[in-house]
């Protein structure tokens, strides 16, 4: 399996692939927050669709997203939500709180 990365797809777009769990969890973030506050938009997405697997470190990275691009004066909006992410942010009560694209 491959662990988990950040890329800047374009200007406002990122993508986020692989396992996303507690070993690369604070790098992940650290590496975001760069981007997000390098970004010259104000809207930012993140397209979750290549990750291949995610602990609930996956569920926090991106609330921990949202709240930083909201620090930063940007939107943040989230695509692509695997659907093992999409559920158990549903257990947890969270889907309201992310910004689904879909």
């Amino acid at each position: 399996m491959s662990r988990g990365t950040l890329r800047e797809v374009q200007p406002g777009g990122l993508a986020l692939q692989g396992v996303i769990d507690m070993h690369v969890g604070a790098q992940l973030r650290d590496a975001a927050r760069r981007l997000l506050a390098g970004s010259p938009t104000q809207e930012v997405w993140i397209d979750c669709a290549a990750i291949t697997q995610s602990s609930s470190v996956g569920l926090s990275l991106l609330l921990c997203l949202l709240r930083d691009a909201q620090a930063t004066g940007k939107r943040l909006q989230i695509r692509n939500l695997p659907e093992d992410m999409r559920q158990v942010a549903e257990v947890y009560g969270l889907l309201e709180l992310l910004p689904l694209a879909d």
